[in-house]
């Protein structure tokens, strides 16, 4: 039988946008932490963007370290934006009424967030995606 793994990241920053790639079992414990801690170690960051496509558990643990990584990036006049959540991360969110706290986006409006700053916008990036 396969153990699901632990949370893995990684973090890629572009001048003033962080893009954290996590996967594996967001809950409670020693790999959370350090994930916590390696997000609020980030500097003049404007955008934050936790693509969580591929994390296939999700814990008390999890969802109240995404509200204390929420609150670090506010204090930080930062955006954050969860990017492509699969189906039980939404209804998880949906069940504990964070959907409305939270900014979600596909994976196409992540891109055409990245690239507002680079490229004008067209008919693929709609404006209201952009970020000031």
């Amino acid at each position: 039988m396969n153990q699901p793994m632990e949370l893995k990241f990684q973090v890629e920053c572009l001048q003033d946008v962080a893009v954290v790639n996590c996967s594996g079992r967001m809950v409670r414990g020693a790999a959370l932490d350090q994930f916590r801690r390696r997000i609020e170690q980030l500097e003049r960051v404007r955008v934050l963007v936790l693509d969580v496509s591929e994390v296939d558990h999700l814990d008390a643990g999890g969802l109240g370290t995404l509200l204390l990584v929420r609150r670090w990036a506010m204090q930080k006049s930062a955006k954050m934006k969860l990017v492509n959540p699969p189906a039980f991360f939404r209804r998880l969110l949906e069940a504990t009424h964070l959907t409305s706290v939270f900014e979600i986006s596909s994976l196409k409006e992540a891109i055409c967030i990245l690239r507002s700053k680079e490229i004008p916008p067209s008919n693929e990036c709609p404006t209201r995606f952009a970020v000031a």
